[in-house]
């Protein structure tokens, strides 16, 4: 193409053009962005050599069968129907994030070295409440023995980094840019290296300090560490946001994971969740995982022209050009739950977001807590094996993580993601677009709702007619109990206040004559 390349003054080089031929080495293939990642290179790259995929043998299976398994998800159908040939592409690589050398073979580390020019690391553990020692393992040091592989590959051309946009959660305001950690990354190393399991578990809590958890902490040593040690090597971190399903591609709404909000989605669509603690008026920072890995897959191609400019990090967030409230983002999932209903809902989804504690651990004990007590008794009586309670426990631990996320606000700036956007060709704005801009939140929740239902709860869509029906009932049902409950409230004061009788004869006596006039006119 001949066009000149905005701001670089260079020949304009699509960016499937700068895949082709190319090799791609990628770790964390197997986790949720990462089979995002992967598709996407396949399906809008098709000149793309290779793709290297970093896996590990996992319950029995070798990574040739977990591959398979792999390529069997409905992310891959459009592919497999269309253009099976490229799955061709992927290539296992046996090997352990957490193992030396990333456990990989010297003969496939030298065959790495020889024919991969870019890399994307997104292994990593997201685990909110992970053992210190796990996440320094994975999180760290894995990405410090990544980065030592990255120097032996000759050809080179770009490594992006995957961070978390909350790895400087102590900030309000967070910019493009990679700042002082909030420990020496090589002191906290030698600690969970040297210290037994059981202590380094007692100080944890004052190592992370002020960070709600260890995901943040390490993530914010280790683009530290990677700083320090990329040397002179083409290097990016894209630091996205709270990552929820797919906006687009390659299925609307897909998703396959109960991370973060997904969970407690899931339970509030299936009437076993009500209150959750948050401010409903803070912006929640949702990001749709396509639009993450279109940036990835852009941000590579960036790094590669201008490689002699230091590392560019790249806020992946909805928040400045595209808020949404947590108060919306629940009342629209909410509204679409009772459209799109679950099979087999215990009760009519509902609830509220607050940021009264007392008011919320109220809520909590008595929509949460003795409903499950009542079930789970039912249930032993019954011979059946009680689990309710055990299911509340993991979902108030799980609402708990987010606590800190709901409560808070955050102003990510994003200049990097914009000004890569508008240097893009129209064409590739649109084949790789991570303009947040462009998100629908109203379409883009229904969407995502719909995947709940069809990708982790693997529903049928032809049972969404009898679900409707059962939620209609539960609807008469819900009404009527709240309708009984003011009832016998009343009932209750009533009988302890002449005032209040008083005050509603006197208001049946108004209603029934005003009724009679109605009547006469």
């Amino acid at each position: 193409m001949a066009s000149t390349f905005a701001g670089f003054g260079q020949e304009y080089v699509p960016v499937a053009e700068f895949y082709a031929d190319k090799s791609v080495f990628v770790t964390g293939g197997t986790g949720f962005m990462g089979k995002v990642l992967v598709e996407k290179l396949l399906r809008s790259c098709p000149k793309i050599k290779k793709i290297y995929l970093l896996m590990r043998p996992k319950r029995g299976q070798d990574v040739t069968s977990r591959l398979n398994e792999l390529l069997q998800l409905p992310l891959f159908e459009t592919l497999r129907k269309e253009r099976a040939h490229e799955l061709n592409k992927i290539v296992p690589i046996v090997g352990d994030i957490t193992e030396p050398e990333l456990g990989i073979s010297p003969a496939d580390q030298t065959m790495l070295c020889q024919k991969v020019s870019v890399v994307f690391h997104s292994a990593a553990t997201v685990k909110f409440d992970e053992k210190l020692k796990l996440s320094v393992t994975i999180n760290m040091l894995g990405t410090q023995q990544l980065v030592q592989l990255c120097h032996r590959m000759l050809g080179l051309e770009a490594l992006i980094h995957v961070s978390t946009a909350y790895c400087n959660c102590e900030r309000e305001r967070v910019e493009e840019t990679v700042y002082a950690p909030p420990a020496l990354p090589e002191h906290v190393v030698t600690l969970v290296q040297t210290l037994p399991d059981d202590l380094v578990d007692r100080i944890t809590p004052d190592l992370v300090g002020d960070r709600p958890n260890t995901y943040t902490f390490t993530k914010a040593l280790a683009e530290d560490m990677l700083i320090k040690e990329c040397g002179n090597l083409p290097v990016a971190i894209v630091r996205p946001s709270i990552v929820l399903s797919s906006l687009r591609e390659p299925v609307k709404g897909w998703v396959d994971n109960w991370n973060g909000p997904n969970g407690i989605i899931a339970a509030v669509g299936k009437g076993v969740f009500r209150t959750m603690l948050g401010t409903g008026s803070k912006v929640a920072d949702l990001v749709p995982v396509d639009t993450v890995i279109n940036l990835m897959i852009v941000s590579a191609w960036r790094t590669s022209l201008k490689r002699n400019e230091g590392v560019l990090v790249y806020n992946c967030c909805t928040g400045q050009q595209n808020p949404i409230t947590w108060q919306l983002f629940v009342e629209t999932s909410f509204r679409y739950m009772r459209k799109h209903p679950f099979s087999e809902v215990i009760w009519y989804p509902g609830g509220s977001i607050t940021s009264n504690r007392p008011l919320h651990e109220f809520l909590a004990f008595v929509q949460h807590r003795v409903p499950a007590v009542v079930a789970d008794l039912i249930s032993w009586l019954s011979g059946r094996k009680p689990m309710m309670i055990k299911v509340h426990n993991k979902l108030e631990k799980a609402s708990a993580c987010l606590t800190y996320f709901t409560t808070r606000q955050w102003s990510f700036a994003d200049n990097n993601v914009q000004a890569l956007c508008a240097a893009l060709s129209p064409e590739d704005r649109t084949t790789f677009d991570f303009d947040v801009r462009n998100i629908d939140w109203e379409a883009y929740i229904e969407a995502y709702v719909l995947g709940i239902r069809r990708f982790l709860f693997k529903e049928d869509p032809n049972t969404l007619p009898k679900s409707r029906k059962v939620i209609r009932r539960l609807h008469i049902v819900h009404i009527l109990i709240q309708v009984m409950s003011v009832f016998l409230v009343w009932r209750f004061l009533f009988s302890r206040s002449a005032t209040l009788r008083a005050a509603w004869s006197r208001l049946v006596e108004v209603l029934a004559r005003a009724a009679r006039l109605l009547a006469v006119v």
